[in-house]
């Protein structure tokens, strides 16, 4: 077997560590041109980030008609590959078709009813306002008290930084229909990207391992195999499930609150449905802009709703949920909290959702990795073994 030349070893590292040492300089001390130049890839590989995305949330459907239509892996091929990825699009086409058909006009209806609205409810809140300080004397006073002293530094505050603030708004809004040009652009592209993608899929996985056996020692190759599948494990149950257990709810709060007769049904549906997608802070988020525009129209019904929508997330959090999503993360509530409040401080709402499986995941890799550790030592790995600061048998030999 031929021998690697040391040297080749040698300038790769010192080639990494230099690139290393440049990549932090141009981060923390210069204008981080890397960051700039990689959110720019991120804005050109967009598509084929949808295409990924769809792709990873299909595969089960298009591998559950290949098992139901093609029983025998032996006539598996290119076509009935084809005939289930055209019958899985064609599924998700007319179900966003139906729902879009019945959503969308009501949807409209509800936004225009709340811009007709608009100066009921302003004068509704200004009419609070009066009585509540016609009734408290007091607060009225303080209240007067705080407008004289905090006067100019309110009027400071619209002109540095609202007023910038509110331009950039206007200047998003405006050109928002290129936003949403770009965006369909990139989804049709990344709906061929997907097929593609569902199309070779069995490929791409064969490559990836090559690859792994490629650049690991062959004994390692299997053990990073497995954490890949470990970390699909958790990505897909949480992420699919999520997704089914968001739309369920959505389903169910457009059917009680047509059923209670709320106000902005479709409207609320959809801010209740998208909102359940981010875990335990999810329901409160998107229930309570909700809850304060049933409010302006009517008092007891926000009442109703807020008990509703309590039912409701016990439902999902103690039925349903579970029921969808089993134990996909294998971390405790506080974990979760942790990692929403990570995950949404770096990478805000998208972060809120996507925090929780990766640090599943890390999770996962640390409590593995602890008990071979500890496997390797002769000690036991039941954490209930080290509630008394320690192994039982250690206790026992200390004096």
């Amino acid at each position: 077997m031929r021998k690697q030349n040391p040297y080749i070893c040698w300038g790769l590292t010192a080639f990494a560590v230099i690139c290393g040492v440049l990549v932090f300089y141009d981060i923390f001390f210069q204008d981080s041109v890397l960051i700039v130049y990689f959110r720019k890839l991120v804005g050109i590989l967009a598509p084929v980030s949808y295409g990924f995305v769809l792709a990873y949330v299909l595969t089960p459907v298009v591998n559950w008609l290949e098992r139901k239509l093609f029983p025998d892996p032996n006539k598996r091929g290119m076509w009935p590959r084809a005939l289930c990825i055209l019958i899985t699009w064609a599924v998700v086409a007319l179900f966003f078709y139906v729902l879009l058909s019945i959503l969308l006009p009501q949807l409209y209806q509800s936004l225009v009813s709340l811009v007709n609205n608009a100066e009921k409810y302003y004068k509704t809140m200004v009419a609070w306002g009066e009585r509540f300080l016609e009734d408290n004397p007091d607060a009225e006073r303080i209240l007067s008290e705080m407008l004289e002293r905090y006067y100019q530094d309110g009027v400071d505050w619209l002109k540095t930084t609202l007023q910038p603030r509110v331009e950039t708004a206007i200047t998003a809004v405006t050109g928002g229909f290129l936003g949403v040009f770009n965006f369909l652009k990139n989804l049709l592209v990344g709906i061929i990207v997907s097929v593609y993608l569902l199309a070779t899929k069995e490929g791409f996985a064969a490559t990836g391992c090559k690859m792994v056996y490629s650049f690991f020692p062959t004994k390692r190759a299997p053990q990073i195999i497995r954490g890949v599948k470990e970390v699909n494990r958790i990505f897909s149950g949480f992420f699919r499930g999520k997704l089914l257990d968001s739309l369920i709810i959505g389903i169910l709060c457009f059917i009680g609150s047509s059923i209670l007769d709320f106000p902005y049904t479709p409207l609320v549906s959809v801010v209740v449905g998208v909102t359940n997608v981010i875990p335990f802070f999810g329901p409160f988020l998107g229930a309570i802009p909700c809850a304060f525009l049933i409010l302006l129209d009517s008092p007891m019904k926000c009442l109703y709703f807020i008990i509703f929508i309590i039912v409701l997330q016990q439902f999902d959090g103690n039925i349903l949920g579970p029921k969808i999503l089993g134990d996909s993360t294998g971390i405790s509530s506080f974990w979760v909290i942790v990692a929403i409040l990570v995950g949404g401080g770096l990478w805000g709402i998208v972060g809120m959702f996507v925090g929780v499986p990766l640090f599943a995941c890390i999770y996962t890799a640390i409590r593995k990795y602890t008990a071979w550790r500890l496997e390797q030592k002769g000690l036991p790995t039941d954490s209930r073994s080290y509630r008394e600061h320690g192994p039982k048998e250690d206790r026992e030999k200390t004096p």
